[in-house]
């Protein structure tokens, strides 16, 4: 009906038109049919889902089923329900002036009936775009049967000087102003036993009732729910009952693999030109960032029925281009690459994101947030170097032998947050033995430096080498080599978080 939206206006030119009634199910399965036959992607932007969560919302969506999508918070249950309205018919007719996009040829309000009733062929319609047929609702537990479906409204009766007797004194509520849409309910466990129970006739019968009125709505919704496993312990459940009527629950999950983390963090991270021309930020590091969400949903620290959503990797990748362009303003410097240091910077990004267990509250967050920093610095670490800890079957040497033997003479690196791009080059060529071992790691001549840090960070973790922080500044060096504070420092200052 692409052509009418321009051209007709009446009922009777819709006829005319041999326009036919279709239900929104109808919609979304025969534009999807289309879709498929095309090899058009359904669900843009939408990555790792591919062969588990996506096939099953076509299914559900072929079945013209109601739909549950469940799953840990940061899972893209939200978008994907929103990205169902590209599946809508881009206009579909409505009776001009009606609450509940009344379709001319199959009208369910008083409102439009008597209006056809009384003009015939010559009834107005409008044009209803698939942008503004989709409505969502937070579930929270003060939500009320009158929001979701409707009440008396005493100010409509009185001003239309109506009998609270008669349907035109209904204030509809949004599931009846939905018909014709998508209606997406988020968090439904939320929603109070009682309030789940209104929703029973809609899914299974397909109409509503609104305050004993003899009124029944033969609504036509698409209902998709959105809702976190957790919830079913710690607020509340979806009751059984409901969940039987919703024919398809379709279970989401996090990124199975690296790859897959760094496409959804690039892709959502709000980088602005300026900052991606100033900032290198390599490979590693954007691994690095992923690693550290896996190394939090293993985490014994880490309260796993609550997940680590896919915003805290976004949210780091965020920060560390931020650390990076701090440091490059207040250094009046115009380009830089990240750093691990740099990862300083990321750790408020990371302690609001997880939710704790006993022994994770007992750390803190700060604690916990460097800890799992070091579990991926290790994970990354043994991706291009050596175990410091596992020599290979027949190997003699020592591949880091040159490097623990230049800290066990009593040198140091120190590592200060804001240092200069060609300081902190400097401190790490001076350490012996570093330039070989990235060399002959592969590593291409621009990011020698980053593997250099990495190299130190790794050697830490593996307890190789001692690493504390003092001040505002990393501090490396062999465990028996002293303090690292110069004669004016304060024991007060360093804490040795990693060790």
């Amino acid at each position: 009906m692409k052509n009418s939206v321009h051209l007709v206006h009446t009922l009777g030119g819709l006829k005319a038109g041999g326009y036919q009634p279709k239900s929104v199910k109808e919609e979304l399965r025969n534009n999807l049919i289309a879709k498929l036959r095309n090899k058009e992607t359904i669900f843009p932007g939408i990555y790792g889902f591919d062969d588990t969560v996506l096939p099953d919302m076509e299914r559900a969506v072929l079945s013209r089923h109601n739909i549950l999508l469940l799953g840990l918070r940061g899972q893209a249950k939200t978008r994907i329900a929103r990205m169902l309205t590209a599946l809508l018919d881009e206009y579909v007719p409505v009776v001009a002036g009606s609450e509940l996009n009344d379709d001319p040829m199959a009208p369910i309000s008083r409102f439009a009936k008597e209006l056809i009733a009384e003009k015939g062929d010559d009834t107005p319609i409008e044009w209803l775009h698939r942008s503004e047929r989709y409505v969502e609702k937070l579930a929270t537990p003060d939500v009320s049967i009158a929001d979701l479906v409707g009440d008396v409204d005493p100010i409509k009766a009185a001003n239309l000087r109506l009998p609270y007797s008669d349907e035109r004194v209904i204030h509809f509520g949004l599931i009846p102003r939905a018909h014709r849409c998508l209606f997406v309910i988020n968090e439904l466990p939320d929603l109070q036993a009682r309030i789940q129970v209104s929703l029973f006739n809609v899914l299974q019968e397909g109409d509503m009732q609104i305050r004993g009125f003899k009124l029944r709505l033969p609504l036509d919704v698409q209902f998709i729910f959105t809702a976190n496993p957790e919830d079913y312990t710690n607020r509340g459940s979806i009751i059984t009952p409901l969940k039987d009527r919703i024919e398809s629950q379709i279970t989401t999950h996090y990124p199975a693999s690296i790859e897959i983390g760094r496409r959804i963090t690039e892709q959502e991270a709000r980088i602005s030109a300026e900052q991606r021309a100033a900032i290198q930020v390599p490979n590693v590091l954007k691994d690095l960032i992923e690693e550290i969400a896996f190394a939090a949903r293993d985490s014994e620290f880490v309260d796993k029925k609550s997940g680590v959503s896919a915003r805290l990797t976004i949210s780091a990748y965020e920060n560390l281009y931020s650390t990076a362009e701090r440091r490059i303003l207040l250094n009046g410097e115009t380009k830089t690459t990240a750093r691990i240091t740099d990862f300083w910077g990321v750790i408020p990004a990371l302690t609001g994101k997880v939710e704790m267990v006993y022994e994770g509250e007992q750390e803190g967050p700060h604690a916990v947030a460097l800890h799992l920093i070091g579990q991926a610095v290790k994970k990354v670490f043994l991706q291009y170097f050596p175990n410091p800890t596992k020599l290979k079957k027949g190997q003699e040497r020592d591949p880091y032998g040159v490097i623990k033997a230049w800290f066990a003479a009593g040198n140091t690196v120190d590592l200060l947050h804001d240092l200069p791009e060609n300081k902190f080059t400097e401190q790490l060529e001076h350490v012996a033995g570093m330039q070989r071992l990235v060399d002959n790691a592969g590593i291409e001549p621009a990011e020698t430096p980053v593997f250099m840090e990495l190299l130190l960070h790794g050697l830490a973790e593996f307890e190789v080498l001692n690493k504390e922080f003092i001040l505002n500044k990393w501090v490396f060096k062999d465990f028996l080599t002293g303090s690292g504070l110069d004669d004016e420092g304060n024991d007060e200052n360093m804490r040795g978080l990693f060790n």
